[in-house]
């Protein structure tokens, strides 16, 4: 069974995404952090793919994508990590990148490379729907990779509709109209954008993301979905740290002990 459907089978709440960037703060930290985050109680683990025309990411995750890549990691640096990431680990890993860096590595191989790798899915926000169902849907399906896409306030409720039909992972509600890393206080407005998503009759569970930095936006997210994903915070709380394990650990403690 894909660790995610297992996963929303055996927890329906408080679930904590956390995202980082592969090879940041440095080349090899990659498989540490992972099994720190899994040691640490994080659920699920969405592992950026570098990439340097990151659309949706904001300045922090940007910069450790640069980081990154001049650190050197690439596409297939990245499998070998999570090669040795899942032999020590069996939390659900969600590879987040770009279609266009899918389509330059080759779409099969890269699903190929990604499930042999032992990632269960793919957040690819600039992967367009007719694309995903004429040409990627068939593969993903074949290498069992489930496939999320996000929402927006902005997004009709016929296109979330549409993408509630097509996503077979979670869906991701984006929490604002702005790039990740846009911290502070959950407004009103969101928490009536979140209670109508709430109310809609989606088959997917849904993960709240951008601007969820600390315990408690990530509690008051959880009220409305079942639960949320925290990027760019983790990505500064790694920022200049040599013991990236200790640092992983103290992080995601103090975003769930509250909650205890």
């Amino acid at each position: 069974m894909n660790r995610l459907t297992k996963l929303f089978q055996e927890k329906s709440s408080n679930l904590l995404n956390v995202y980082f960037t592969a090879g940041y703060p440095k080349l090899n930290d990659t498989v540490e952090i992972i099994t720190s985050l899994a040691d640490a109680g994080a659920d699920l683990i969405e592992v950026g793919v570098p990439y340097s025309d990151p659309m949706a990411d904001g300045e922090t995750i940007q910069k450790s994508s640069m980081q990154a890549l001049n650190n050197g990691l690439t596409l297939d640096i990245l499998f070998q990590q999570l090669k040795e990431a899942r032999a020590k680990t069996q939390v659900p890993m969600v590879l987040m990148g770009y279609f266009n860096q899918v389509m330059q590595y080759g779409m099969e191989r890269f699903a190929k490379a990604a499930k042999e790798a032992g990632a269960d899915g793919l957040i690819l926000p600039d992967l367009p729907v007719f694309e995903y169902e004429q040409e990627f849907r068939p593969i993903a399906e074949k290498y069992d990779l489930q496939v999320t896409f996000l929402i927006t306030p902005q997004t009709t409720e016929e296109r979330i509709q549409q993408i509630g039909a097509l996503s077979t992972g979670f869906i991701y509600v984006v929490s604002s109209s702005s790039i990740t890393g846009k911290a502070g206080e959950i407004t009103e407005e969101q928490k009536a954008y979140f209670a109508r998503i709430a109310a809609l009759d989606l088959p997917q569970p849904k993960l709240i993301g951008f601007g969820i930095s600390d315990a408690k936006s990530f509690r008051t997210a959880c009220e409305y979905a079942n639960g949320a994903i925290i990027g760019s915070a983790f990505i500064r709380a790694l920022a200049g740290q040599e013991d990236v394990a200790t640092a992983t650990e103290r992080f995601v403690h103090g975003i769930l002990e509250p909650v205890a």
